[in-house]
């Protein structure tokens, strides 16, 4: 049995690596540059939630490299032997011959616990208060509707299932979490705009993100389905809650407004949404959901940061500015 020893995110530069990876992205074969030997790389993961690069250079015959890129498939578990290096900027880990310095295990060979991040909250508290918030609803068409959705397997899958691939609540559990968080706000922005429907409220921010479900999977890692990356969770959380209610003859009326809020919980076409938000209750969810996943972001940058640099500041690639870290 193989153990993680080091975290990509504590990795530095001249660091000795024989540790356990998963391959997130698998790229061709290509010669050197001078025709000496042939190269390839490898995208590798772990549960820190962070990629590093590992290059394999096979300074030996075509077919003895081809032997060793044939073995590895994605998302197969490797133990790797070599070295930390700095290239351009960028950390990754350099390979070389003997073939052995890359393997693929098996399973039974390494813990899958060691390559997806463990919950941050207590599961079984976290589906606690989404019952208390589903009883807490008077409508009882809507809480009908929650109650049918949350139920047997399909909520033993929804209360471990991860948030996101890689940009926030990418954990174990990561999407119940990142779902009480989004009703949270919203029930805070009842209690200052009390004209609101808080059952249309609070159901919407619930099933918001229900399509996650099928959008994302978890394998040796997080990654999109199929029909994920073809469709979005938006329609696809569209279709789910629809099909529910045409099973329980919803009213138009709570039809309507539920599925507008799924739709348009995402705020606008460009960031993946048919709709904007056309009604308080859809507005206040859209910015649940901002802040949920946007402070979520920001502060595990922030986290992975500090263990990386002594700087004051940080540049954020995804929100295109500097970030304070102390």
């Amino acid at each position: 049995m193989y153990s993680k020893k080091k975290p990509i995110n504590e990795l530095k530069e001249g660091d000795r690596v024989e540790d356990i990876f998963v391959v997130k992205i698998k790229r061709v074969m290509l010669p050197y540059k001078n025709k000496s030997g042939y190269y390839f790389s490898l995208v590798l993961s772990d549960s820190s939630g962070r990629s590093i690069e590992c290059k394999y250079w096979g300074k030996e015959s075509e077919d003895n490299t081809k032997m060793v890129y044939d073995s590895i498939k994605g998302d197969s578990v490797v133990f790797v032997q070599g070295r930390v290096e700095n290239y351009g900027g960028k950390l990754q880990i350099s390979a070389n011959p003997p073939a052995d310095s890359i393997r693929t295990l098996s399973e039974g060979e390494y813990d899958p616990n060691d390559f997806i991040m463990p919950a941050r909250r207590d599961i079984e508290r976290m589906v606690k208060e989404l019952n208390g918030y589903i009883e807490s609803i008077q409508n009882t068409e809507i809480r009908s509707l929650l109650n049918k959705v949350f139920q047997g397997s399909f909520l033993e899958k929804f209360k471990v299932h991860p948030g996101s691939i890689e940009i926030h609540h990418n954990w174990t559990g990561g999407l119940l979490q990142h779902t009480l968080e989004v009703v949270k706000y919203s029930d805070l922005s009842k209690n200052l705009f009390n004209d609101m429907d808080r059952d249309l409220l609070i159901a919407g921010a619930i099933l918001h993100d229900i399509g996650k479900i099928e959008e994302i999977e978890v394998t040796t890692r997080i990654k999109g389905t199929r029909k994920g990356q073809l469709k979005g969770h938006i329609p696809i959380g569209f279709r789910m809650v629809s099909k529910i209610m045409d099973e329980l003859k919803t009213s138009e009326n709570v039809r309507d407004k539920l599925l507008h809020i799924i739709l348009s919980h995402h705020g606008c076409m460009e960031q993946g949404s048919p709709k904007a938000p056309m009604l308080p209750e859809a507005v206040a969810v859209y910015y649940a959901d901002e802040l949920s996943s946007k402070l979520a972001e920001i502060t595990d940058f922030i986290k992975g940061a500090k263990d990386a640099t002594e700087d004051e500041f940080m540049y954020n690639r995804r929100q295109g500015r500097n970030i304070l870290l102390k």
